[in-house]
């Protein structure tokens, strides 16, 4: 069973930067297009960027220009790197797998962008 667990969320003053992590283990990660979504408190879970497996990125409009998404597959990582952050981006960040069913949630990481 594949396990996901997210780092480096945290309080940042907007138009500040942060670097997101979501480390999978299992063998099977490099097989998988990767996304990263975010959901703010009463929202639904929204898809922010997702990359192939041979590293395509496509992004939400509301973060073109400002979110890079990138991967490691010999770490089985996907990184996400957010800069000029507004109090819109507050929310849980969270990872997976795209198209297929998702594996088990992580838990996480808290993103709160203050003005």
């Amino acid at each position: 069973q594949v396990q996901l667990v997210e780092s480096g969320g945290g309080l940042v003053q907007e138009g500040g930067s942060l670097r997101l992590s979501c480390a999978a283990s299992g063998s099977m990660f490099s097989d998988y297009r990767m996304g990263w979504f975010r959901q703010a408190p009463g929202k639904q879970r929204e898809l922010v960027a997702d990359i192939t497996s041979s590293g395509t990125a496509n992004y939400a409009d509301s973060v073109k220009g400002r979110f890079t998404i990138s991967r490691d597959n010999a770490k089985n990582t996907v990184y996400l790197r957010m800069n000029s952050l507004k109090p819109e981006d507050t929310a849980v960040y969270y990872c997976n797998r795209r198209w297929v069913s998702p594996w088990p949630w992580g838990q996480g990481t808290q993103v709160t962008v203050s003005s």
